[in-house]
């Protein structure tokens, strides 16, 4: 009876142990030294700020009413971002809304982080809402590292076309799926001293995964998806543009720090044009491939 006990008290504690182990947080090995490299931040047009890293592209938007916060890069680049908001005069604790581009560990690996620090609610694509709070567990294809990053709860499930509002600013949110299933770009209007921008935050929609896209059970769409963002990204009007990475954008042969503000140097169509081209090709080229 005592070893039986004793046999029973050993299987609990174990299951417990694995339990534990299963739920602890291991963010992928940065190979990346961009990724967590400072990078001084600047006004990019209006009231549009840059305060990511060298290349993980973080974007804070004030308003009169409290700040929107897009992006948070690793983990350990929370503290990086506050001191960048500090630098340009603002505080941390005036974020009211987080958003993202996408729910890979990259880019919200500091997200629970803040939204504890701050406050703010968290809005996201409905379709990234299930890995942000699994801490990327499910995503199909990060999600073999288990939870990458710390699970965050969403606040606000956005659909394609939703507006984000605070104060005189009017978000819209993009569904761009594919690189997740729920990848975000938001599109606005930035007003500075001598006129209005239209300004697009897009995710670019990069092909991380080696496996046929025919043989991702738990993303049966993920073809359909990248063709449809393909198709939508080119249909986009904007004046700017500015992505989830700095390289993305070639953020740093367009502004140097230091350099006086300049918002015209994110306004190159072509360029953008190009990117999406580029991306297209990978993709057909992964489609033939799998035929």
């Amino acid at each position: 009876m005592i070893k039986s006990k004793l046999l029973l008290l050993t299987l609990i504690i174990t299951s417990l142990a694995n339990l534990a182990f299963a739920q602890k947080v291991s963010e992928p090995q940065n190979r990346n030294p961009q990724w967590s490299q400072p990078y001084a931040p600047f006004r990019i047009v209006g009231n549009l700020y840059y305060v990511g890293t060298y290349d993980l592209a973080c974007y804070l938007i004030v308003t009169p009413e409290g700040n929107i916060l897009i992006n948070t890069g690793l983990a350990a680049s929370a503290s990086l971002i506050n001191d960048n908001i500090k630098t340009l005069g603002f505080k941390l604790a005036d974020t009211k809304i987080l958003l993202t581009t996408q729910a890979h560990y990259d880019h919200v690996a500091a997200m629970a982080a803040i939204k504890q620090q701050t406050g703010a609610k968290l809005m996201a694509d409905t379709k990234d809402a299930a890995a942000l709070e699994d801490g990327g567990s499910s995503d199909y294809e990060l999600g073999k590292y288990g939870k990458s990053f710390e699970p965050v709860h969403v606040d606000r499930r956005l659909q394609n076309g939703d507006t984000i509002k605070l104060g005189n600013m009017r978000l819209v949110m993009l569904h761009h799926p594919g690189h997740t299933k729920g990848s975000s770009s938001y599109l606005f209007d930035v007003k500075d001293e001598r006129k209005t921008y239209r300004v697009l935050i897009v995710n670019m929609p990069s092909i991380i995964t080696d496996r046929k896209f025919s043989g991702i059970q738990t993303y049966p769409d993920i073809a359909k998806d990248y063709a449809y963002t393909l198709d939508a990204l080119k249909k986009l009007s904007f004046d700017l543009w500015l992505s989830s990475h700095a390289s993305q954008f070639a953020l740093h042969s367009k502004h140097k720090p230091g350099d006086a503000y300049n918002p015209e140097a994110f306004s190159d169509r072509k360029e953008y044009e190009k990117s999406v081209a580029d991306l297209e090709t990978q993709y057909r080229n992964k489609m033939k491939a799998e035929q």
